[in-house]
């Protein structure tokens, strides 16, 4: 078994899991404290979310829109654990979020373009973002965390007036993207069928995957990404190679900017959410995406599937029996899971303190 754990694939599940049953069993508690009488019914109805559902088209439909929202949320997650395996923490993923989903909704809205150029216009809007915080760290020596969240405020505030010129009269929200422009929505290419004729779900789920293989094999098979994490792990020693560390810090967190940007535009692009232009905080999308690579133990493959969870989880708080609980409780709940996220590092580190002793032991009867 310790010889299994030793594995750091293994170890990373392990932590993952006790990091949500303890989200679960202290989710369990805070109902039991409010209300016990419906706290079982209600924290499993959170697990199961579309499962909840008698009929399968019903069924096929609701999970569809869990996939929908879920496709932004494994974008994000990239966009951490890509500059986080470069030794940078890109906080601004939220703002560069945002970002992304302003150019996609304005050129759809305002200027009429098909759903590819505005695809490709919030992968630059959120790349410039994060070339902004490159910069500033690069050669202003400026903490990218600090200027991540300045530059969040910036885009979100900066977004609400650029939207405001394509929102409904009468709501603060932007106008219906599927009646102005139905070019600009994402194709379902098919998808749609198998979902119970849900549009939201579009081309945005194979392509999802399909980057979030290509950031494991960039990362870790190609020349291009040894340079990113050697210029993370030690910046002097990449300058002494013969690398441009500035250059790769910049790009680096300019191809996180991409992804969280372009994470906006698959699901804004789907018409399934309107951006609503009075909003006084930043979606919670971007921050999201830390606790999402954080469970899926900083891997690309493993971010896909904790994002799942994690988007499954607080799609099912909205089954909560508000009977006997405030609609908000499920905010409170799938908010405990994905605070519980974070520890994931910290289960991984106690594992491994638990096998070392069992090596030094071994050592010492030698």
């Amino acid at each position: 078994m310790k010889n299994l754990l030793k594995r750091p694939g293994v170890q990373a599940f392990v932590a993952s899991v006790i990091c949500i049953l303890l989200g679960l069993i202290i989710g369990y508690i805070v109902l039991l404290f409010i209300n016990p009488q419906g706290a079982w019914q209600s924290i499993t109805d959170v697990v199961r979310n579309f499962f909840t559902w008698s009929r399968p088209p019903q069924r096929l439909k609701q999970f569809g829109n869990t996939l929908a929202k879920t496709i932004p949320l494994i974008m994000c997650s990239l966009s951490i654990l890509f500059s986080y395996k470069v030794g940078l923490f890109n906080i601004g993923a939220a703002g560069q979020y945002v970002a992304g989903a302003c150019a996609s909704l304005y050129a759809a809205l305002a200027w009429g373009w098909g759903w590819l150029p505005c695809m490709i216009f919030a992968i630059v809007a959120g790349a410039l973002l994060g070339a902004i915080v490159g910069f500033l760290k690069s050669y202003c020596n400026v903490n990218e965390v600090i200027s991540g969240i300045m530059l969040n405020w910036i885009a979100l505030y900066t977004t609400n007036t650029i939207l405001s010129n394509v929102k409904e009269t009468a709501s603060p929200y932007t106008l219906y993207l599927n009646k102005e422009n139905p070019s600009a929505l994402l194709p379902t290419a098919g998808l749609d069928q198998l979902f119970n004729k849900n549009t939201y779900v579009t081309i945005a789920v194979p392509l999802a995957l399909i980057i979030a293989i290509a950031v494991a094999v960039i990362l870790t098979k190609t020349r291009f990404g040894y340079e990113l994490r050697a210029t993370g792990l030690n910046k002097n020693a990449a300058r002494y190679a013969g690398m441009a560390e500035n250059r790769n810090i910049i790009l680096t967190l300019m191809i996180s900017g991409a992804l969280a940007g372009l994470g906006a535009s698959m699901l804004y692009q789907t018409g399934y959410m309107r951006w609503e232009c009075t909003q006084s905080s930043v979606p919670a999308m971007g921050f999201n995406g830390i606790a999402a690579a954080f469970l899926g133990g900083l891997n690309p493959i493993g971010a896909v599937f904790s994002s799942f969870f994690i988007q499954h989880i607080t799609d099912g708080g909205q089954y909560v029996n508000t009977n006997y609980y405030s609609s908000q409780i499920s905010d409170v709940i799938s908010s405990v899971i994905i605070y519980l996220c974070g520890f994931v590092l910290f289960i991984k580190l106690t594992i491994n303190r638990m096998i070392k002793p069992s090596k030094e032991k071994k050592g010492e009867k030698k």
